[in-house]
């Protein structure tokens, strides 16, 4: 069968399916959290000696004993297995940023040969996989292999049903035999407790006595398209590399606005709420599902949770939705970029800090220019972004995300701080030595009896800030939907503490006695000096437009990085070495392994591409084209045998247009076979600036071949098709 001809098989597939029906949605109360080892289910099932021990490492991160492991192990195991499932797995983060696991069963035999099943403490507590065939960045070399998994009681454990059966699931660390971090979770953990010691010196200096454990929290809205599977398996540039490298624009794209927010069509609400069942039954709070701006495009936005949890939380969600899609008949893509022309999809990570005792501490109130506590730590943050921005910019950094930075509502690739209009009036007070109030939202009341006033918000949003305060939190925009957001938790508690253990240093010799007044008066003296010095990160204005892009280079020395090969090198500046090895998040050689690590990942992702490229272009598209070409010559000498005048301008726009995107694959060829690279930073700038644009010159080619060519004899699915027809 041709590839026309699978094309037009799969939309009479699609377009003759059987509408899937909506099902009622299942009690929340009865589904939450019935698939996690919660501190209830705990509570239930250890004695209270283990539970109290358990509920602490929780709450505050103390260290377990190994006798309470053995009482949690056996527990944990009676659980699972009531829950149907035989075997567990340790879950861990490599540096790939996907999700891996290993399978072992709680089953053994005793001495007379009979099967028994055993869950002790030692296996709870320590895995032990091969950790050579995970990317280490020269941390490990091959005949070095061991790795360890360590269970990690602050992330709950939890079932993962399939339909070969039930596993339970531990979150664990992964590091090397010699103890380096492999993984994203140490320096994620790492990153929370050089945080919280460093909120509680500031706290304390600030006055507040009773402090307790301070932790980040993250909300991360989670951009996808849905493809339909019939579509997906046609396209080897989305099997393989997770996005159309051909494809001319559909006539209709997202101008018309009327995707956002519409209807959500049933069969994608049945997906939704499949999903979102397996979610609640996870602990996993999905609260808001829409549709995005582009066409085939959705958004999932999970609640706020502790930040360790909701990076697990994260990749779970990724799994269960890639799962679920096939159920469905549809395929998830997570890619930032999957069709160009439209809305990217990122993930947007709402991120903030906060404990029992002080709240949320970047929840300004009614009145921030009397909330100290609120004012240090969003004087912190905005100190972070101005001398981290490239840090930020690299944790970020990817193939995909190059694609998507910089337009339809993406942020650009210069790190800002967006406060809106209250805030920012607020710090320039500040910045001229006083602080005397600040403006209020107001009323909206628009006249009408049936519609009730209500109170507006201080400022309005900006869609194009990468970091942007929005009313109690900071908004990370620029985080790519395909990503781990553990990276940029990391990067944001990180410079957090730093900023944090520079303000105590100064308070510590401007504040003078222990007064209200003494307190206020100092701390604003610190504010001063910290926005003199860092305030040129905030900016309220167009991210987009070309004054920006000068003057926050020129005026404000803030780094423009647009591509990964740009940004990934600043993993290795001195002063992000300085950053980590300070807070103790990182070492100079687990950096550096990260550094490599991204650095291959990236080379190897334009690697594919550009082979796929020539793929393609050799065996799909030039094929349709020249056949199509061949008709046109047929048609030409039927209508001259005739004595028709035959207008040949098509043929002659198609035969030029094979021409050029064959001599552009030769040239794309050429390159890619290019080695003998002195460096990392020498490769990824050949791949952004070289590989890069060799692959559009083709895509150009093919893309107005497309626009050209017969629909009946074009191999690939449309635009059109992809997008639309669900």
């Amino acid at each position: 069968m041709s590839g026309s001809e699978s094309r037009a098989q799969a939309v009479f597939q699609i377009t003759n399916a059987e509408n899937t029906p909506v099902k009622k949605p299942k009690s929340l109360e009865k589904i939450w959290a019935t698939d996690v080892f919660t501190l209830t289910k705990m509570e239930e099932s250890l004695s209270k000696k283990a539970y109290k021990a358990m509920k602490k490492t929780i709450d505050t991160g103390e260290a377990l004993d190994v006798n309470t492991a053995d009482v949690v192990a056996a527990a944990m195991k009676d659980w699972a297995m009531s829950k149907g499932a035989n075997y567990f797995s340790h879950i861990f983060y490599p540096m790939t940023g996907a999700s891996a696991e290993k399978h072992d069963g709680f089953i053994i035999s005793d001495s007379t040969g009979k099967a028994i099943t055993e869950f002790t403490g030692s296996l709870l507590i320590k895995g032990e996989p091969d950790g050579s065939s995970f990317p280490n960045g020269s941390i490990r070399v091959t005949n070095a292999a061991r790795g360890y998994t360590a269970w990690d009681p602050t992330s709950p454990a939890y079932i993962m049903h399939t339909d070969n059966g039930a596993t339970l699931c531990i979150p664990c660390i992964f590091i090397s035999w010699s103890g380096e971090a492999l993984d994203m979770k140490v320096p994620l953990l790492r990153s929370n407790s050089a945080m919280d010691e460093a909120a509680q010196k500031v706290l304390r200096l600030m006055g507040e006595r009773k402090i307790t454990t301070l932790n980040s929290s993250c909300g991360a809205e989670q951009e996808y398209f849905l493809v339909d599977s019939n579509f997906y398996n046609l396209r080897p540039d989305l099997v393989l590399a997770g996005r159309t490298l051909f494809g001319a624009s559909a006539a209709k794209g997202q101008e018309f606005d009327d995707h956002y927010f519409g209807a959500i069509p049933p069969r994608v609400q049945s997906f939704m709420q499949d999903t979102e069942e397996q979610l609640y039954k996870l602990g996993i709070p999905a609260k808001t599902r829409h549709n995005e701006v582009a066409p085939g495009q959705f958004e999932i936005a999970p609640y706020y949770e502790a930040a360790n949890v909701a990076a697990d939380h994260q990749q779970l969600l990724m799994t269960v939705f890639k799962n679920t899609a096939k159920k469905h008949g549809f395929v998830c893509l997570m890619h930032e970029k999957p069709f160009a022309g439209i809305n990217g999809s990122g993930k947007h990570v709402n991120w903030s800090v906060g404990n029992s005792t002080q709240g949320n501490l970047l929840d300004p109130g009614k009145t921030p220019h009397d909330n100290l506590n609120f004012l240090v730590f969003c004087a912190a943050v905005i100190r972070g972004v101005h001398l981290h921005g490239p840090l930020l910019r690299a944790v970020i950094a990817s193939a995909g995300n190059d694609h998507r930075l910089g337009a339809n509502e993406a942020p650009p690739a210069i790190l800002s701080v967006y406060l809106g209009s209250q805030i920012e009036g607020v710090f320039d007070q500040i910045a001229q030595g006083k602080l005397d109030g600040c403006d209020e939202g107001g009323i909206m009341d628009m006249g009408l009896s049936q519609i009730l006033p209500f109170a507006k918000d201080p400022g309005d949003r900006n869609r194009t800030s990468p970091f942007a305060f929005t009313g109690n939190r900071f908004e990370f925009r620029a985080v790519g939907s395909d990503q781990s957001v553990a990276g940029p938790l990391i990067a944001m508690n990180t410079m957090l503490a730093d900023s944090l253990n520079w303000i105590a240093a100064e308070l510590e010799s401007t504040i003078d006695g222990k007064s209200n007044a003494a307190i206020r008066e100092g701390t604003i003296k610190v504010l001063k000096k910290l926005m003199k010095e860092h305030g040129a990160a905030v900016f309220g204005g167009d991210g987009y437009s070309s004054e920006w892009h000068e003057m926050a280079v020129k005026e404000r020395g803030l780094k423009n990085l647009p591509t990964t090969a740009d940004a990934l090198p600043y993993l290795k500046d001195d002063v992000t070495k300085a950053l980590f090895e300070a807070t103790g998040v990182l070492s100079e050689t687990e950096l550096a392994s990260r550094f490599e690590v991204h650095s291959e990942i990236y080379i190897n992702r334009i690697a594919l591409e550009a082979n796929l490229v020539q793929s393609m272009a050799k065996t799909s598209i030039y094929p349709a084209a020249t056949r199509y070409l061949s008709d046109l010559a047929l048609t030409a000498a039927s209508a001259n045998e005739m004595g028709v005048d035959f207008d040949n301008g098509t043929a002659k726009t198609v035969a030029n247009n094979i021409n050029g995107m064959m001599k552009a694959v030769s040239k794309l060829e050429k390159a890619a076979a290019k080695d003998g690279f002195k460096s990392e930073e020498e490769h990824m700038q050949f791949c952004a600036n070289d590989i890069c644009g060799l692959m559009e010159d083709v895509r150009g080619y093919a893309d107005a071949l497309e626009a050209d060519v017969a629909d009946d004899m074009w191999p690939l699915p449309t635009y059109h098709e992809m997008l639309f027809i669900k």
